[in-house]
């Protein structure tokens, strides 16, 4: 895409600033609406309102409400159609601007078909045609689309002109950069989980964590909750003989089992990862199919970038193959 002759640009804003009847349109509104009772153009435009309370889709009656914003910071009015591609094309990046903008300008979306008073106005020759007005009065315009990277230079450029004389333009950067405070909804079933863990019901937290993963497989949170609420419940009842029983009895998977939860609960990682892998080594068929499984739920115990747990994965597999 081609940006707009600079030349034709400049003449085209040098012949709105003078084509442009505000305030006829102004009256023409305010008779539409004093018959038909219609809101006042504040209320019209707030009613007519986009996706943020700067982007705004106006008509004949609240057209004026939205210019006379333009006191507090550049309003960039887009004239465009609903049957032109070009209109459809320009409204979709200047929409995502503004919603990124805070404030600092208002877009004003003007549907010709439905609103052909504002195209006569301002004197339009084709569609889409975009103005910039400030203080009341179109102080520059282009036809036509632009690319993206022309648009956004040419918002920047309208900002950096009129940053000095429209108080509202600062307010609405200051909110554009501000940190956006977003509201945490919780799982009450994760609540419900954390709830019961915390008061020593660890079959009571499974079963929540069961019910959450039952909808959502690929629930990190949940998985790592029935992890350790399952090993909370083995690790509560665990005997710290058993470690020595274990070392006694190297065929005794149970005791093997066991003595690794002990390790774990007494931060003895490394030596309960060793110890799973060694009885792992030395078992097959089902043994050690539940010996893998059992390592496995201890990993899931850990961050998975804990290098204790990755040089046990690496080790498990030189076992296993």
């Amino acid at each position: 895409m081609t940006r707009p002759d600079p030349r034709k640009t400049a003449a085209l804003s040098a012949a709105l600033s003078g084509a442009v009847d505000l305030g006829a349109l102004k009256a023409r509104a305010d008779a539409a609406r004093q018959a038909t009772n219609a809101p006042a153009p504040a209320a019209a435009a707030a009613a007519e309102n986009g996706s943020a309370p700067w982007i705004v889709d106006v008509s004949e009656a609240s057209f004026q409400a939205v210019v006379e914003q333009s006191l507090q910071v550049p309003v960039v009015v887009l004239l465009g159609a609903s049957y032109s591609p070009e209109s459809q094309q320009l409204a979709a990046s200047l929409t995502r601007f503004a919603q990124s903008s805070g404030g600092s300008w208002i877009l004003a979306r003007v549907d010709l078909e439905q609103s052909p008073r504002i195209g006569q106005a301002f004197g339009v020759q084709s569609v889409p045609t975009t103005v910039a007005v400030a203080a009341g009065q179109p102080i520059d315009a282009f036809a036509g689309p632009l690319a993206d990277e022309e648009l956004s230079a040419w918002i920047a450029r309208l900002l950096d002109a009129l940053r000095e004389r429209l108080p509202g333009i600062r307010a609405g950067e200051a909110r554009a950069t501000a940190p956006i405070e977003q509201e945490i909804i919780e799982d009450p079933l994760i609540v419900a989980a954390e709830e019961a863990f915390e008061r020593g019901d660890y079959t009571a937290a499974q079963g929540y964590y069961e019910q959450i993963l039952a909808v959502e497989p690929a629930n990190e949170l949940a998985k790592e909750g029935l992890a350790q609420a399952k090993f909370a419940e083995r690790a509560e009842a665990v005997d710290p003989a058993v470690i020595a029983k274990a070392d006694g009895a190297l065929d005794d998977i149970d005791a093997q089992l066991a003595a690794a939860d002990a390790q774990v609960a007494f931060q003895q990682v490394e030596e309960a990862f060793k110890r799973l892998v060694d009885t792992v080594r030395r078992v097959y068929g089902d043994d050690r199919d539940r010996v893998r499984q059992h390592l496995i739920g201890l990993f899931e115990l850990f961050p998975a970038d804990d290098p204790r747990v990755a040089a046990a994965r690496r080790n498990l597999a030189s076992a296993l193959y």
